[in-house]
């Protein structure tokens, strides 16, 4: 995909989004401050289909559904960060292993 249409895909999504997140605003459905992570959620899913071996979209996006699921269930991070920098460093050594797996 060349880079102007890239930027294009990324630029006309953002935009939809925020615009049906200011109107879901608007009409008193979901607040604003509630619904921002989708915004995240959306330019990382569009990292992800424009390149999908790229990790920082696959960050991006889970990072973004973390902060919605803060936002909607009142979810707390503090009582599971314990638990948070052991998981992440299993996940970055599983995908170590099966990226050097692919290149041998």
């Amino acid at each position: 995909m060349a880079s102007s249409k890239r930027h294009v895909l990324t630029g006309g999504m953002i935009l939809i989004t925020l615009g049906v997140l200011i109107y879901l605003a608007k009409a008193s459905i979901y607040p604003f401050g509630q619904t921002w992570p989708i915004l995240i959620i959306v330019i990382g899913i569009c990292t992800v289909i424009q390149r999908v071996k790229d990790i920082g979209g696959w960050f991006i996006t889970i990072a973004g559904v973390i902060f919605l699921i803060i936002e909607f269930y009142g979810f707390e991070l503090s009582k599971y960060s314990q638990y948070l920098l052991p998981a992440i460093l299993v996940l970055l050594g599983i995908f170590v292993l099966l990226r050097r797996k692919k290149h041998d």
